[in-house]
């Protein structure tokens, strides 16, 4: 142990000698993903590369339920809060792991899973927590834990207050923390995406009153701007919704510019009620903070049909370029990753791309009743994170099922933006990404580390079932029809690989009043269905029980049982595998990318994660599919889990070589966060698992130096 601290002795004074000045005092983590420009970087020093190699386990903390954890926390004043698997917010003393509060009801939140909470004080002693269960915000006393009584009704307000009645029966949550600015909170949003989506405009709500301050219109209403980009009664239309912000926001506080980066109108898939460009989907929108008015946006993709929602907040940067007159000079600006693999670059001001993004021409639509738009921005520069194009020689060299993968291959569609079609389209990237709702690190040298998903993914398209074409059905079977059989599959099968568990002999593993529970109020990524009256519910589950009795055909007749009918749906979400639920396609299937925003360049890319069965075979890490982002240092580290091995590892930030690693409880697809109290510096994940067939977890864990 002397020698160990004689070492790390002689590291500091090393490290102040070459120019470098140790920090360890106390420094928070205040904010999602580390602060308003949401990039994920930390001023410590005290873990760097020349120690990293030494991290132990310095306290764990095991919330009392299990699963997805996909919060990062943050750390203030030494009190680190965070959610539960369960949607339980919590208060823990930073340096020992110790609960100091805990709130909330896990059999009434099994809806969602959280990514964290927002934290706001009028430095004047009122300090408080806000967060979300259901489509309720709720503002807590950052000490106990309590509700804030003068906060809307009883400490809560509802995420419906300013969508307008066509959202009163829908599905409205959020994932992802809320963004402050001045006493203000706007919130981000998760909705359903199919033909029954509320709409999702933006709301700013008051901190102390819980009071609706202002809304921006995603979906336009007549007289404003993009109105014409709908049709003309989109905007009370109830099949019509989406455009939403759920992946959260960045905020430039000293100018009170807010960016928010919206995702899809719904139907995902299907857009011919919607025709148009559809503004303010899939836009990166600079809005003034205090008043919601737009300042500028830029649409990524025109008439989505693709689920190429925004996935992450964007990042604020500055970065030093040259300038139209040949000499240096700061700009700063905002960087927007994306699923299709790019990164989006603007003036933060103007709304300007720093790097070309030309429009091209794209394939149409053949489906009868859809107008896909005729081109698509497609960035030059920054150079895409992710492959952009596959060929018959890019499928999976280790696969046994090569003729059979070749098959698919050559039927379905390929190329840019390749529309959806009843032949099957190849999603590359596919519907995680590309870049996925980790989001990306930037240091102060304008690097940006982000991490990619290069999963194919095949989008088919078929006719929806009339609805009088199952009148013969009974209740519980047309709703599950109607409901569920484009995840879990016609025969109950489900689709592991995806994420969709079988429902066969669902009441040999599940007890009624557990399914009725999920039902209503949803588990996981799975919604509730809201919208359902009691005896709906009642007959799905009696149908999944195989007990329904036929004399209750015809409830799901009534009145807004069925949400509105469009021509077409989808098989589900099928990822392109082999038989044996290898990728389809050659590795890398995840990959670390460093790139500098300043020049758009790649520095370096590394494969992120391995299968140990593969690498045992004598195959090279392939990585794999990974979930939550990085977290980069002035102390050269960059930290991220994420993967699906179950691994948490530390890299040279400027080389990408790997410094660290250790296995985790279970699988940590969450963004790590950094802090220092009482002189140490400490590094947080939260390992949940419960993703990707990875076993469930519990633990926070946090690692710091002896």
């Amino acid at each position: 142990m002397k020698s160990v601290s004689f070492l790390f002795a002689v590291t500091i004074l090393c490290l102040s000698l070459v120019g470098l000045t140790y920090q360890a005092a106390d420094t928070d983590w205040p904010e999602y993903l580390g602060g308003p420009d949401r990039n994920h970087y930390s001023p410590l020093n005290q873990i760097n590369t020349t120690n990293v190699g030494q991290l132990t386990q310095a306290w764990a903390y095991s919330a009392p339920d299990s699963g997805q954890m996909q919060v990062s926390p943050i750390v203030v004043k030494g009190v680190l809060y965070g959610v539960t698997a369960a949607v339980q917010a919590f208060a823990l003393d930073a340096a020992t792991g110790r609960e100091l509060w805990r709130f909330g009801d896990p059999l009434k939140a099994w809806h969602s899973t959280s990514r964290g909470v927002a934290y706001w004080t009028d430095g004047k002693g009122d300090e408080r927590i806000l967060y979300t269960v259901g489509p309720w915000l709720y503002a807590l006393d950052a000490r106990t834990g309590k509700p804030i009584v003068g906060f809307g009704e009883a400490g809560r307000v509802s995420l419906r207050a300013g969508l307008g009645a066509q959202a009163a029966e829908k599905s409205v949550i959020s994932n992802t923390p809320g963004t402050i600015f001045e006493n203000l909170i706007v919130m981000p949003m998760r909705l359903s995406e199919g033909s029954d989506a509320a709409p999702g405009h933006i709301q700013a709500f008051d901190v102390r009153t819980g009071k609706l301050v202002w809304v921006f219109h995603t979906i336009p209403h007549p007289g404003e701007y993009g109105y014409e980009t709908w049709p003309k009664d989109a905007w009370k239309n109830t099949e019509v919704g989406g455009a939403n912000n759920w992946a959260g926001m960045a905020i430039d506080r000293k100018r009170g510019i807010l960016f928010v980066p919206t995702g899809s109108a719904a139907f995902d898939f299907y857009g011919g009620n919607r025709k148009g460009q559809n503004l303010f989907a899939n836009c990166l929108l600079a809005l003034n903070a205090r008043t919601g008015k737009r300042l500028w946006h830029y649409q990524m993709v025109h008439h989505d049909v693709w689920d190429r929602d925004f996935p992450a907040p964007p990042n604020l940067v500055t970065l030093r370029q040259t300038g139209p007159d040949g000499r240096p000079r700061t700009v700063d600006a905002v960087a927007q990753p994306t699923k299709s693999g790019h990164v989006l670059v603007f003036d933060r001001v103007t709304g300007k791309p720093l790097f070309p993004i030309p429009e091209v021409a794209v394939e149409q639509s053949d489906l009868p009743g859809e107008s896909t738009w005729p081109t698509q921005p497609q960035p030059l520069k920054p150079a895409p994170f992710a492959r952009q194009t596959l060929t018959e020689a890019d499928l999976n060299p280790y696969t046994t099922d090569r003729d059979s993968l070749l098959t698919v291959f050559r039927r379905i569609k390929r190329g840019y933006m390749a529309p959806p079609s009843k032949q099957g389209t190849l999603i590359f990237p596919g519907f995680d990404g590309g870049a996925e709702w980790g989001g990306a690190a930037v240091d102060p040298e304008g690097v940006m580390y982000v991490n990619a998903n290069e999963m194919a993914w095949v989008l088919t398209m078929i006719d929806a079932p009339k609805q009088d074409a199952l009148a013969h059905l009974s209740a519980g079977a047309r709703l599950y029809t109607l409901q569920c059989a484009s995840c879990h599959g016609p025969e109950r099968k489900g689709n592991p690989k995806s994420g969709f568990p079988s429902l066969i002999d669902i009441n040999q593993r599940r007890d009624r009043a557990y399914v009725m529970q999920v039902v209503s109020q949803g588990k996981g990524m799975m919604p509730g269905f809201t919208t359902l009256k009691p005896e709906e519910k009642q007959a799905l589950v009696a149908f999944l029980f195989g007990d329904e009795k036929q004399e209750m055909a015809g409830v799901a007749t009534a009145k807004g049982a069925q949400p509105p009918q469009l021509p077409y749906k989808t098989t589900g979400y099928n990822k392109f595998l082999d038989s044996k639920g290898y990728p389809a396609i050659s590795p890398p299937w995840g990959t670390l990318n460093a790139i500098n925003l300043n020049t758009g360049e790649l520095v370096w890319k590394n494969t992120l994660g391995e299968f140990k069965e593969l690498t045992a075979k004598g195959i090279p890490p392939t990585g794999t599919e990974n979930y939550g982002g990085p977290v980069v240092t002035a102390g050269g580290v960059l930290f991220i889990a994420a993967t699906k091995d179950e691994m948490f590892r530390a890299y040279d930030k400027k080389t990408g070589k790997l410094l660290w690693e250790t296995k985790l409880p279970a699988a940590g697809y969450a963004t790590p966060c950094t802090y220092a109290v009482g002189g140490k510096q400490y590094v947080v994940i939260a390992c949940g698992g419960g993703k990707l067939g990875t076993k469930k977890g519990n633990q926070f864990i946090a690692f710091a130096l002896p």
